[in-house]
């Protein structure tokens, strides 16, 4: 998969905005725990008071608070502070604050002022203050050194000054045992007991709070959304696109193999790799930006915030970390050996389905369909069998991790419930520390997921990888040469042997002719002697191994291969059609060709016949494979695509084999007459095809065995003359 990454340079900015927005995300999933601990602490039990310090209070309890506070610390609240004094009607602005504070009609308040804010140490000593005030007079919680007598204020504020801070410090050292988060609920609990007094609208209060709070949780939900969406997008073009690239890739570089790159993989194969592969490592790079980036920032965030909220819940944490990384080792040993053999047998299935496709009537011929169903039935139920094993061991991670999710759950549950009954926590701090440690658990199972599958992925790009990075043996050169304008297909074969990679002999030995424009040159001899091997030599379908191909007088390893084979017209053994109709079919060859062109070219290759018999003409379809046209048909259209092109050189591959002795005649009359001055080199298995050759080269065991017209070979040769003796009647052999 590393190997890829070049592909991925085109979308660096989509890769670095999809990784933007994946933090982002992660940051808005992180931020909505805390949102919901403030609506049930605060808005819920605290009913909607945030702060314990009170905005607004009784003068009375402005005076006990200055009697609980050292010098300093009294003296800064009270610079804090300012006095609204009762009365009634006396200005507008003492109407407001009347209906503010219905108490202020009556009694003395202290406010704060806006602009005047406390430090740190004073405002977490008043803190502690308004928690005493709470417990002074009470039996059920106090602290030793605290009286449990109601007037104990007014005692110690009668007290010398050196003796009331001494008991203070006394009070405020017991105090310090008690849990913060108590000494804050007492304190919100005597601030709300304060507002309730004063005429505040708590209800009002906390309606707005909840309001305040849920309508950013909302906002904050909607990015996060929002950031959802487009990462999605994104993520989805980036992987699209570079699934384009490799296949376009892959198939460029198949298109510039060359036969020798061909014999390594087989055609299924390399149609597995082309779709399959190519499919596997689009999923793969989907789940890599959409999880691999974003599962560590959200584990590592959830971590974070639970570590600052409440470290004695950790070890759960850690326990759920452990049990999760446990049981993905244990599937991933399972699961990643059975994914590598995944796509060796879908590319089993395929090869097995494509010979059946491919030699479908040769089986009905040899009624060997229950052999070839066995065949199918067994490579499919391979693929089957372990595909369900990779399914099932999927479908159960799913259960195994909710059922970790939930036990721990209950165990945050079991022990949070102690906390919160001992005063240490608050139950929205359980309640969040729930969602982030199941962020947490969710990274890691995010992450186990890409682990799991990731492998098939890799097998996948290295299989990819594989045809990307295959040495192309037959190259253009560096600085190529010209071909002089004036010649006209001129071939000739220089002392030239041939091997094919990793065989342990030579096909071919010291083949040395020359086919001259104007002339046919035909290659016969027994099956395997080399004879479409020699041929292949010419358009570089594979280079020489000793010697050289000239054409036109330029070795044919110094030109670029476009303009090689821009001067051969060539067909193949086998009639090779594509969908799409005759017409498309023969001007396949020279694709600007006029009407008037390709209409020349099947009458010369006897194709004009059969195609005015069809009711659409050079209109008609061709299926898929040409399984709509016959042997001879596919052959005589392959010809007439070669003839459109007008070259310099005609190479026929036992192209005339599919037919009769009439078409053949006829087509080789049509040839003589409509190609004079190219080149035409034929290689045949029948003697009536090449009789008439003006040079004939006779191979036997990849050697030249003779060479001359067909008279010359009959007396100077003995494998032609066993040849022609096979086929040729006493009265021809006679002529």
């Amino acid at each position: 998969m590393i190997k890829l990454i070049r592909y991925l340079r085109p979308y660096a900015g989509a890769v670095f905005l999809v990784f933007l927005l994946l933090f982002a995300q992660a940051i808005t999933d992180l931020a909505l725990p805390d949102y919901m601990s403030r609506i049930v602490n605060v808005g819920i039990q605290q009913n909607g008071i945030e702060r314990a310090v009170p905005q607004i209070m009784r003068q009375k309890t402005f005076q006990q608070l200055q009697v609980l506070l050292d010098t300093e610390q009294s003296a800064e609240i009270l610079s804090a502070y300012q006095t609204l004094a009762p009365g009634e009607g006396s200005s507008p602005e003492q109407e407001s604050l009347v209906e503010q504070y219905p108490l202020l009609a009556s009694e003395a308040l202290a406010e704060r002022k806006p602009d005047a804010p406390l430090s740190a140490k004073t405002e977490s000593q008043l803190v502690s203050a308004l928690a005493l005030l709470t417990m002074v007079g009470q039996e059920t919680f106090r602290l030793p050194a605290l009286p449990a007598n109601p007037s104990f204020l007014e005692q110690l504020g009668e007290l010398p000054q050196e003796q009331r801070r001494q008991m203070l410090n006394q009070i405020y050292t017991e105090q310090a045992s008690v849990p913060d988060s108590l000494i804050k609920q007492s304190a919100v609990a005597f601030t709300a007991a304060e507002y309730e007094t004063i005429g505040v609208d708590l209800l009002d209060w906390q309606r707005r709070y909840i309001l305040k709070t849920g309508t950013m949780m909302l906002l904050i939900a909607l990015a996060g959304a929002a950031c959802a969406v487009l990462v999605g997008y994104f993520a989805a073009r980036v992987a699209a696109g570079v699934a384009r690239d490799l296949r376009q890739g892959t198939f460029t570089r198949v298109e510039s193999f060359s036969s020798a790159e061909f014999d390594t993989f087989s055609t299924a194969s390399l149609i597995t790799r082309t779709t399959n592969d190519v499919q596997q490592v689009q999923m793969a790079l989907v789940m890599l930006m959409r999880i691999l980036f974003f599962a560590p920032i959200l584990g590592i965030g959830g971590i974070i915030k639970v570590l600052n909220s409440n470290v004695s819940l950790g070890w759960i944490i850690a326990l759920a970390v452990a049990i999760l990384m446990t049981l993905i080792l244990v599937l991933f040993n399972i699961a990643v050996p059975r994914f590598k053999k995944i796509q060796k047998l879908v590319d089993r299935l395929n090869l097995v389905t494509r010979e059946f496709l491919s030699g479908l009537m040769v089986i009905r011929a040899f009624n060997t369909e229950q052999h070839e169903e066995e065949r199918f039935d067994q490579a499919n139920l391979d693929l089957t069998k372990i595909n369900l094993f990779v399914s099932r061991l999927m479908a159960m991670t799913m259960p195994l991790m909710m059922l970790v999710m939930n036990g721990i759950s209950l165990l945050i549950v079991w022990t949070g419930a102690r906390q919160v009954d001992l005063g240490v926590m608050q139950v929205g701090d359980i309640m969040a520390f729930i969602q982030y440690t199941m962020q947490i658990i969710m990274s890691f199972l995010m992450l186990s997921m890409v682990f799991i599958m990731l492998p098939r992925a890799s097998v996948s790009a290295q299989r990819i990888l594989e045809v990307l990075s295959v040495q192309l043996v037959i190259l253009d050169p560096q600085e190529p040469a010209v071909f002089d304008p004036s010649a006209r297909g001129n071939v000739v074969f220089e002392n030239v042997s041939f091997r094919y990679p990793g065989a342990d002999a030579d096909v071919l030995h010291a083949i040395s002719l020359t086919a001259r424009p104007g002339e046919t040159t035909a290659i016969i001899g027994s099956t395997g002697c080399g004879k479409s091997t020699l041929i292949n030599l010419i358009p570089r379908f594979y280079d020489v191994s000793e010697g050289r191909v000239l054409v036109d007088g330029v070795d044919v390893r110094q030109v670029p291969q476009e303009e090689l084979r821009q001067k051969i017209g060539y067909v193949s053994q086998k009639g090779i059609l594509f969908t799409g109709s005759i017409r498309d079919n023969i001007a396949y060859g020279k694709p600007d060709a006029s009407d008037d062109q390709i209409m020349q070219a099947a009458a010369t290759a006897q194709a004009d016949e059969f195609i005015a018999e069809t009711e659409a003409g050079f209109a008609t379809a061709i299926a898929q494979g040409g399984i709509n046209v016959s042997g001879g048909q596919k052959q005589r259209l392959s010809i007439a695509r070669a003839l459109v092109r007008q070259p310099d050189i005609y190479i026929f591959d036992d192209s005339f084999s599919a037919l009769d002795y009439k078409t053949d005649a006829a087509l080789r009359k049509a040839l003589r007459k409509n190609t004079q001055g190219a080149s035409i080199i034929i290689v045949a298995q029948r003697i009536g095809t090449i009789r008439h050759a003006e040079q004939i080269i006779v191979l036997d065991e990849g050697r030249i065995a003779g060479l001359g017209t067909h008279e010359e070979l009959m007396k100077t040769c003995s494998v032609y003359r066993e040849i022609a003796i096979s086929q040729l009647s006493e009265k021809e052999l006679a002529l």
